[in-house]
């Protein structure tokens, strides 16, 4: 069995292995063709559990008719009362696919390692609590989220009713405060098996009535009470709590969980068939595997604008590389996989890795997702250390794709160039405070 097919060797003369086993329940094998009944089966039941266990698709391919193509089973010493009249099947071509994989060793310079997160924590800091709220921090109540705000009610007879939500009119934006304090207490600043931490419910509801008077917007009948929904609340927790890691960003506070059994991803593990015919980089490409696969026109725009740009090292497409980003919505744990990863020379002596989001419709969804990944995934992956540097990226217009990339390239050229004309700064008061103290120290006055 080991050397089928292998000349000069035992089994040079097998081209095929045929298995013959029992097909019974728990069997889901998709490449059975043919079904022998050679045995006494009791009842008809039980001849159609057994050929159902072998009824199995071999492709979920569509055709040109957006339709699956019919396939069929040869079933030979099964009776039906009611089988159809057998079908010839003539045989068709084998469906053309391609190879994706890294290229080694020709591109193993370009590859890109990233850290596999599970989640985060967050060590809070000794003095208070603070939040920076931005344009990703705004929830607005529609209809849509919070359900209707008007519903009429008509019997067979008599007059109508509108039943409305206005009686929530009259809860105090305190309240509402003062609920989003106490979930964010239980759910965010909570060690697992622990007692919540109260003596930061003052600073956490201060926190919260500001982002409610500035940030909690309502719409289509809706009002301000009805965040206290209970996924509601959790999406307005979540904006509170990715405001508050904001305002620790560089300070190594938000910390990055890895996975125990698998901590480091890399795009040399790329190594998949692809039906669809993928974007090609190229010989002379900056990607480590030899084709990108892309899901719309503005990821192969990007990739096009990637290749182009002479401060673009490498870059990798999220498809198939296990790269994702741990997020909450609506208080459901989810994973989210970026688009790309640019490896980008900014001017420092190590390269930044680039996490890319292209995103044309930008729903609540979205919001969190980059929220998690801006806030926490960011500070926490650089606060390791071991991984580079890392910083994120969202692009929202396919037309100006080209011109914003090379805007925020130069955005992140200058930021590095005023980084390190500081750090000069203050490496020469250091040396000049140094050299004053050895005087003091050698003379004894001044």
């Amino acid at each position: 069995m080991n050397t089928v097919g292998k000349p000069g060797k035992l089994g040079e003369g097998i081209r095929c292995v045929v298995s013959v086993s029992m097909l019974t329940e728990g069997w889901d094998a998709n490449t059975v063709t043919h079904v022998l009944g050679v045995r006494a089966f009791g009842t008809q039941l039980l001849c159609e559990q057994v050929v159902g266990r072998a009824l199995r698709r071999q492709s979920y391919t569509l055709n040109a008719d957006d339709k699956f193509d019919v396939e069929y089973a040869d079933v030979l010493g099964i009776p039906f009362d009611f089988a159809a009249k057998p079908v010839v099947v003539p045989p068709k071509p084998p469906v053309k696919t391609t190879r994706v994989q890294a290229i080694s060793p020709e591109r193993d310079a370009l590859e890109i390692r990233f850290p596999r997160v599970d989640g985060y924590r967050v060590e809070l800091p000794a003095e208070r609590l603070k939040a920076t709220f931005s344009a990703n921090s705004n929830l607005t109540l529609t209809p849509d989220l919070a359900g209707p705000s008007t519903t009429q009610n008509l019997g067979i007879v008599g007059e109508g009713v509108n039943l409305t939500v206005q009686h929530l009119e009259d809860t105090r934006d305190n309240t509402i405060a003062f609920h989003l304090a106490k979930h964010l207490l239980y759910r965010k600043y909570r060690d697992p098996g622990q007692d919540p931490k109260l003596h930061l419910f003052g600073q956490l509801k201060g926190i919260a009535q500001e982002w409610v008077r500035d940030h909690l917007k309502c719409s289509g009948g809706t009002w301000k009470a009805q965040v206290m929904h209970q996924e509601i609340t959790d999406m307005a927790c979540e904006r509170i709590h990715a405001a508050i890691s904001a305002s620790l960003a560089g300070t190594n506070a938000v910390r990055v969980v890895l996975d125990p059994f698998n901590p480091t991803g890399s795009t040399r593990y790329v190594n998949f068939d692809r039906q669809a015919d993928p974007w090609a980089t190229g010989p002379a490409a900056r990607d480590h595997v030899n084709w990108v696969v892309v899901d719309s026109d503005w990821e192969a725009e990007f990739c096009r604008v990637a290749e182009a740009h002479p401060r673009v090292l490498a870059y990798a497409k999220n498809h198939s590389l296990g790269f994702e980003v741990p997020y909450r919505m609506g208080g459901t744990q989810r994973h989210y996989r970026p688009d790309f990863i640019v490896r980008v020379n900014d001017g420092h002596e190590s390269p930044l890795n680039l996490v890319v989001e292209i995103k044309g419709f930008r729903g609540e969804d979205a919001v969190a997702k980059a929220d998690t990944i801006a806030t926490q995934w960011v500070p926490g992956v650089n606060a390791l250390g071991s991984y580079g540097r890392w910083a994120f990226a969202e692009f929202r217009s396919a037309h100006d794709l080209e011109a914003d990339f090379a805007a925020l390239i130069e955005d992140l050229i200058e930021t590095q160039s005023d980084l390190s004309e500081a750090n000069a700064r203050l490496a020469e008061s250091s040396i000049g405070q140094t050299a004053f103290l050895q005087l003091l120290s050698a003379d004894g006055t001044l």
